[in-house]
């Protein structure tokens, strides 16, 4: 039988656990990414953040469990894990799909919660009131495979192991699902700072639908834009990470 704080392990990573840091930032990963994308962040940041990354169900060591069917679904079981780290000022960083799941939780925190986000950075990812139609999840194993090696986030290695592609493909598909069946409910807005930030050559995203982030903010709203693509970070990973401790001291 699993208990509560193990259940809850599953879902929160804490490389280097810095319990005097004086605010929290969380790290949510794209579709098909998993929490070890973001173990560069937790070297990184200096000791004054500490960093939580989410491990979604369905891939590596959670592999053996069923993926969510939606944002909504998963953003109800963050919200629920993440209430325990709520003791200090919190920062969301979401990626892709990470971005829209950051922003339900964060909806989710000040409604029920009453948590207010210290900022919520959204990267690489749509307005929530921008949608498009998309169905990458629909197709075959090898247009899913194409997407991904379109987008250059994932290690060729990876995609050429034709085993250890076929074990994450579950994971990947399901994550597209919820990401693209996402429909934004109008509420109301949130009560954080959001930070857009996008490449200039995003398939995936238009600086204008980055942009229209500000919409969902009663607070301020920055954009930053770089060059690059929807993994814009990878090559500009430095910027990205002054950009998160500079906001974090400032908690």
């Amino acid at each position: 039988m699993t208990t509560l704080a193990e259940h809850d392990r599953l879902w929160i990573r804490r490389y280097h656990p810095r319990p005097d840091a004086a605010a929290r930032l969380v790290c949510l990963p794209h579709a098909g990414g998993s929490a070890t994308f973001y173990h560069p962040v937790s070297a990184s940041l200096p000791a004054s953040v500490d960093v939580l990354a989410v491990q979604y169900p369905g891939r590596q060591d959670r592999r053996n469990e069923p993926c969510a069917d939606s944002i909504q679904e998963l953003a109800d079981h963050v919200t629920s894990v993440l209430l325990p780290w709520t003791d200090r000022p919190l920062l969301f960083f979401g990626h892709s799909m990470g971005a829209t799941l950051g922003f339900e939780v964060a909806r989710r925190l000040e409604r029920d919660h009453g948590v207010v986000l210290h900022a919520l950075f959204a990267s690489a990812r749509r307005a929530p009131s921008c949608p498009r139609d998309e169905s990458v999840h629909l197709r075959d194993d090898d247009g899913l495979i194409a997407e991904m090696r379109n987008l250059s986030g994932t290690d060729s290695a990876i995609l050429d192991d034709e085993e250890l592609i076929r074990m994450a493909l579950p994971a990947i598909r399901a994550d597209y699902r919820a990401a693209e069946t996402y429909r934004y409910e109008p509420g109301p807005n949130l009560r954080c700072p959001i930070v857009g930030l996008v490449g200039d050559d995003d398939p995936k995203v238009t600086v204008d639908e980055a942009r229209a982030w500000s919409r969902h903010t009663d607070a301020s709203f920055d954009l930053h834009v770089f060059q690059g693509g929807h993994f814009y970070l990878t090559s500009h990973q430095r910027e990205v990470l002054d950009l998160l401790a500079k906001e974090a001291v400032r908690a």
